[in-house]
C-alpha cells in the first residue's frame, strides 16, 4: 500500500516548542520502499506510537530539505534507529551541503552508520529503493533549502517545503499530490514562509489531484486548518485537505 503518513503538522517555533501540534516529519511508503523526509522533534517517538507502529529499521533512506531544527532535530536518532544503533550499516541520507559542512546538523559519528549521504543540489536528481526524485530549486529561506518532486510508477507527489513566495514557484512542483508547508495565516513580508494566500495561488495554478496543507504557525492553528481546506475544496473545486497529525493518506486514490 502508497502510503503518506504525517507524523507531525507543526511549523515555526512556536507552535514547535509548545507542541500545540508534533513535530515529527512525514512518513513516504511508495512502491515498496519507506523514506523519512524532515525528521523534527519527536519524529522517533512518533514512529514508535504511530498505530500501526512504524518501525525505523524499515527505513532505506531520510530526507532533509534543510536543517532548521523543526526539520532535523531528530535526524541523528533516526539515522541510528534505521542502522539498529548503527551494528546494521544501511539506507541513504539526502541532505543540503550546509547541514554537513560549516555548523552541521548531522554529527560526523552517525554519518559512518549509512551506507551512502548523498548531497541535494538544485536541478539534483535522485534514487532510493523503488523511487526517484529531484530538487528543481533551491528555495528563498534562511538556509539552504530544497522542495522535492517524488515519482513512483503510477504517481507524483511534490513538497513545497519552507520558502518565501516567488513567482515561478508553483511551475517547479506540479505533482498529482501536492504537499505544501503554510506557516502563516497572513503574509509577513519579513519571514519567508509561505501564507495561506500564496499557498491558494499555488494550488489554483498547478490544480493537483490533491492539495494538502501542513506545518502550520500559531496563525494558521488559530484559524482552524480544516475549515480553511473545506473552504478552498469548494472555491477551487480541487480537493484539499488540512492535515493533521497522525493522518495516513492513501497515495492510490490519486494516481494517474
Amino acid at each position: 500500500m502508497n502510503t503518506i503518513k504525517f507524523l507531525g503538522t507543526a511549523g515555526a517555533r512556536f507552535v514547535v516548542m509548545k507542541q500545540l501540534r508534533a513535530s515529527g516529519g512525514i512518513w513516504l511508503t511508495l512502491e515498496g520502499t519507506h523514506v523519512l523526509i524532515d525528521p523534527g522533534p519527536g519524529a522517533l517517538l512518533r514512529c514508535l506510537s504511530s498505530r500501526p507502529k512504524l518501525d525505523p529499521q524499515d527505513l532505506e533512506g531520510i530526507i532533509l530539505t534543510h536543517k532548521h531544527l523543526d526539520h532535523s532535530n531528530d535526524i541523528n536518532i533516526m539515522i541510528e534507529a534505521m542502522t539498529n544503533g548503527g551494528f546494521k550499516k544501511k539506507g541513504m541520507v539526502f541532505a543540503p551541503q550546509d547541514a554537513l559542512h560549516g555548523d552541521p546538523v548531522i554529527l560526523q559519528y552517525v554519518r559512518e552508520q549509512v551506507n551512502h549521504i548523498e548531497i541535494l543540489r538544485e536541478k539534483g536528481s535522485y534514487k532510493i529503493g523503488n523511487i526517484s526524485f529531484e530538487t528543481p530549486k533551491q528555495l528563498k529561506h534562511g538556509v539552504e533549502t530544497y522542495g522535492l518532486n517524488i515519482k513512483g510508477k503510477n504517481t507524483r507527489i511534490s513538497l513545497i517545503t519552507d520558502t518565501d513566495y516567488f513567482p515561478e514557484l508553483a511551475s517547479f512542483f506540479t505533482g498529482d499530490i501536492l504537499i505544501i508547508n503554510v506557516v502563516m495565516f497572513e503574509d509577513i513580508n519579513t519571514i519567508e514562509h509561505l501564507s495561506l494566500n500564496e499557498a491558494e495561488l499555488i494550488i489554483k495554478e498547478n490544480k493537483p489531484r490533491l492539495a494538502i496543507l501542513t506545518h502550520f504557525g500559531m496563525g494558521m492553528v488559530k484559524a482552524k486548518p480544516w475549515e480553511i481546506a473545506e473552504n478552498l475544496t469548494k472555491k477551487l473545486k480541487i480537493q484539499v485537505l488540512a492535515a493533521q497529525d497522525g493522518m495516513q493518506v492513501d497515495i492510490d486514490q490519486y494516481t494517474a
